[in-house]
């Protein structure tokens, strides 16, 4: 499967738990339903957290895609 160009792009990288998770979820409210949001992070912690919050605020976790020294994150925003 081909990756998602980002809408929406967040460089959280050097941040820790929780920082990345609370600069995406402020990207996607001010996002459109539909639009896509990347956050970069570096820390570990975020590939755990963000997929968990994304179902549980009814979002699609698109997937994270490792870059160098730090994970790319995507989430559609979904309503």
């Amino acid at each position: 499967m081909a990756e998602v160009k980002p809408d929406i792009v967040v460089d959280a990288r050097g941040a820790y738990c929780p920082g990345p998770m609370m600069e995406l979820i402020r990207a996607v409210k001010n996002a459109q339903v539909g639009q896509t949001v990347a956050v970069l992070s570096s820390d570990s912690g975020s590939l755990k957290d963000i997929p968990l919050w994304a179902q549980k605020a009814g979002h699609e976790y698109i997937g994270a895609y490792p870059r160098d020294g730090y994970n790319e994150i995507i989430v559609r925003k979904m309503r």
